[in-house]
């Protein structure tokens, strides 16, 4: 009804320009909203204040003008004319019964649209270094990415989800030595272990796996590791210095071939139980894109030299700077070190570069909020490459911060103090891990309350909504147990037979589901859809508390019910879905 109201009045704005009323040239975009009091009908506009300026006319008489150039609509029982030139739309009564017809006839594809009419967007999300396993942090971007994502597709786009497999650099070589060490423990040489390896019990397995593919190859004795090396941080030295110093000699003891392998062993299963948890919350991806094929395929090279091109680059002091400054960060940037190494930036550079030569046409990074300092430099770099920076948006996720009987529990990757993202989901299930991730913005803080999360009560939010889909499915059986069928839902004289003040709510909250989820989708804001869902959830309890559904003398109430309880259980059904929760018929 949304729609046909915008298209009546957009084609009633047309005859009154053509009528020279209006000029061609007004600028003002039709818009019809849901009203605010029901008492004054159930949409509004203010198209006619929007246009008395550039008609030089009353707002109200330019509203009595659009109302008499309007075409008919279905369902609309009248126009108002309200304050200074607000139209007001109210709906025949069997127009709110309409919305249970376009539920049955959809099922599951209700809400849908296509409004994205097949435009490619990528979105890139969690990301993680695999340098361990996934813990409650990454679970909130996991779970806020696949939403965001599940939502375009919905809504008509063709989406690209992609993790981007940080495979290069110090944090892996870091991990590699850490693997290194404990395998060498298992193997009865007792190397201290530094102050900045990776300290999780997760890398022992990793450590025999290591064994399994080489045998003892990697083995050297702990004074040829350990000779020369400067102090470590216990000692009073510098930690980031004496990693660095334990990776060189991993690498000159091992050769670049064993080392690669010690390198990759570590890599590819930490990876792998990556890819394992995400599958098992639902998380799947089109794409693992590698951060070393950059390197490999000369991507970073290539970007380097484009800058270079636009005159984008400088050198200083040995190394190699990009002039961000010049669109907008706050200092300039390091692409290239004085040893010749490219910097992570770099690499960034080059895989956004690369993002856009696939042809996307929207590009959307969902970064934790402590990479805020990134997306200006990232948008700095497409600019100088003259690529439309416009075209990436970047959404910062808080972090989730976890409590267990009111305590905080502590979050520390490198030293092995976290709770894994597996953990969580064996502890609260995946559906309450789904579901509190998103009920949020993504930019606010999240105090995630496992015992919440577990518990059996209205004030469980995703208990709430899914015992509101049971308690409809419990109903629909019983009423099939007592001989009672849904109404045919083009009965004309549906609508006169669901009159109590709840149902006139349910239908409403019904109608408005698309909308809520096409705002979703725009906004990339699944919060919408949980908060909707809870509002309807609501809106059922209260009118299961009210009304006794299979109690009216009149049989064909009861039908007229059973088709209202019919279209809430499917638009709860598909909200949970879009949010990756269950909709459970038994609780």
């Amino acid at each position: 009804m949304k729609d046909a109201l915008t298209q009546a009045l957009a084609a009633a704005l047309e005859t009154l320009v053509a009528d020279g009323r209006i000029p061609p040239d007004h600028g003002v975009e039709v818009q019809v909203t849901r009203a605010r009091d029901r008492e004054h009908g159930d949409f509004a506009s203010n198209l006619a204040m929007q246009l008395a300026r550039p008609a030089k006319t009353k707002p109200r008489d330019l509203a009595e003008a659009l109302c008499a150039a309007m075409p008919a609509v279905p369902g609309l029982a009248g126009t108002e004319i309200a304050g200074p030139g607000f139209i007001n739309f109210r709906l025949a009564a069997d127009a709110r019964t309409q919305v249970l017809g376009r539920i049955a006839a959809q099922g599951a594809d209700f809400g849908r649209s296509s409004v994205g009419n097949g435009r490619p967007v990528q979105v890139e999300f969690v990301s993680a270094n695999p340098t361990g396993p996934l813990h409650v942090g990454h679970g909130r971007g996991a779970a806020f990415g696949a939403t965001v994502a599940d939502l375009l597709d919905f809504c008509g786009f063709d989406v690209t989800r992609e993790y981007y497999v940080n495979d290069a650099g110090r944090q892996m070589n870091i991990l590699a030595a850490s693997v290194w060490l404990r395998y060498l423990e298992q193997h009865g040489v007792q190397v201290p272990f530094p102050a900045n390896g990776y300290q999780g019990d997760y890398i022992y397995p990793v450590a025999e796996s290591l064994t399994a593919q080489i045998g003892e190859q990697a083995v050297h004795p702990a004074a040829a590791v350990t000779r020369d090396l400067p102090p470590d941080e216990p000692a009073g030295g510098d930690k980031e210095v004496y990693i660095d110093a334990v990776i060189a000699r991993a690498r000159e003891l091992l050769g670049p071939e064993l080392y690669r392998t010690v390198f990759d062993c570590g890599l590819n299963a930490i990876l792998e139980d990556i890819r394992d948890d995400l599958r098992e919350f639902g998380v799947e991806y089109q794409c693992w894109f590698s951060e070393r094929s950059l390197a490999d395929s000369g991507a970073i090279d290539a970007a380097v030299q484009d800058l270079q091109a636009h005159g984008a680059l400088y050198e200083k002091d040995g190394a190699l700077w990009f002039r961000s400054t010049d669109y907008g960060d706050d200092k300039d940037r390091v692409v290239r070190r004085e040893n010749g190494d490219y910097t992570y930036f770099a690499s960034d550079i080059a895989y956004h570069r690369e993002k856009f030569q696939r042809g996307f046409e929207r590009v959307i990074n969902i970064w934790g909020a402590d990479h805020h300092g990134y997306v200006p430099r990232v948008r700095a770099a497409l600019q100088a490459l003259g690529l439309e920076a416009d075209r990436l948006d970047v959404l910062l996720v808080q972090f989730a911060i976890l409590y267990r009987g009111g305590e905080r529990l502590p979050m520390s990757t490198r030293a092995g103090q976290f709770v894994t993202l597996r953990e969580l989901r064996d502890e609260v299930g995946s559906d309450a891990a789904r579901f509190f991730y998103v009920q949020r913005r993504c930019d606010q803080h999240l105090d995630f309350d496992l015992d919440l999360a577990k518990s059996q009560s209205n004030d469980n939010p995703m208990y709430y909504i899914q015992y509101a889909h049971a308690r409809i499915a419990s109903v629909l059986r019983t009423a099939a147990e007592r001989g009672h069928t849904a109404s045919a839902l083009d009965d004309a004289r549906l609508s006169e037979r669901l009159t109590e003040p709840q149902e006139d709510d349910l239908l409403d909250r019904l109608d408005r589901f698309p909308e809520v989820i096409a705002a979703a989708a725009e906004a990339c804001e699944p919060h919408q859809i949980a908060q909707y869902l809870r509002e309807l959830a609501a809106g059922f309890h209260t009118y299961y508390n009210a009304v006794p559904f299979l109690n009216a003398e009149d049989a064909t109430v009861i039908g007229a019910r059973l088709a209202l309880l019919t279209g809430i259980k499917q638009v709860l059904h598909n909200g949970l879905r879009l949010l990756g929760v269950t909709a459970p018929e038994r609780m």
